[in-house]
């Protein structure tokens, strides 16, 4: 890992953090958001399926760009890809607010 990704990983903690409540209280749109964006992040030369450049150990298939967990990021919806291959479909703030 380095130190590029990891001061983008903590710069995306609270996605990371919407995507992992999301992962948790799945739900339909979520789930229809994250798989059309894996379709995208399975064909991509950027997917980690070792887990080597992943932000935290074991959490692959994740995004050798940015090192974040693919399982958790493609389920925040205010999160996009750093490459643009997809972009977020909500703000923070609306996220925030559907997830209370």
């Amino acid at each position: 890992m380095n130190i590029k990704s990891l001061i983008e990983a903590f710069k995306n903690l609270d996605k990371i953090i919407a995507g992992a409540f999301n992962t948790l209280f799945k739900r339909r749109r979520v789930e229809a958001v994250a798989k059309k964006r894996m379709s995208i992040c399975n064909k991509c030369e950027l997917l980690d399926t070792e887990g080597s450049n992943c932000f935290v150990t074991g959490t692959q298939p994740c995004c050798s760009d940015c090192g974040c967990s693919l399982a958790l990021k493609t389920r925040s919806l205010s999160s996009g890809c750093p490459k643009g291959k997809w972009e977020a479909v909500m703000t923070e703030e609306e996220e925030e607010q559907l997830n209370q």
